[in-house]
């Protein structure tokens, strides 16, 4: 079951009750992207490409859904500060840089390894 936190997101609204759900869906996003995408390698291995294919591509949607949180705390932050930079934060920021390049190079394992897969 893929699971994706889509925040409605108003900058005039901007709360501590809004950073922390952004920041939650930055990880929770962040941790479906890297699952989905060891799950595609997995089922790679086992010589199940179609269900390779759909775990990458919700590997693929969870970093989407993760990248356009971030997107928006950017966007809010306008290079000014506007956004508290605390551990969690940190942490969130830590968990969606490692899923993306964990996924990365998932697929290119499978692309090198398996290339039935499309």
């Amino acid at each position: 079951m893929d699971v994706f936190i889509h925040i409605s997101w108003r900058a005039q609204m901007f709360n501590e009750t809004s950073y922390e759900e952004l920041v939650m869906g930055l990880i929770v996003n962040a941790g479906q992207c890297k699952s989905c995408a060891f799950k595609a390698l997995q089922e790679a291995r086992k010589g199940n490409y179609p269900a390779s294919s759909e775990q990458m591509e919700a590997s693929k949607q969870a970093a989407k859904a993760a990248h356009a949180i971030q997107t928006r705390l950017i966007e809010y932050d306008e290079g000014e500060g506007k956004i508290p930079v605390h551990l969690i934060m940190v942490h969130a920021q830590d968990h969606l840089m490692t899923a993306m390049l964990a996924q990365e190079l998932i697929q290119e394992m499978i692309a090198l390894n398996f290339p039935d897969i499309r």
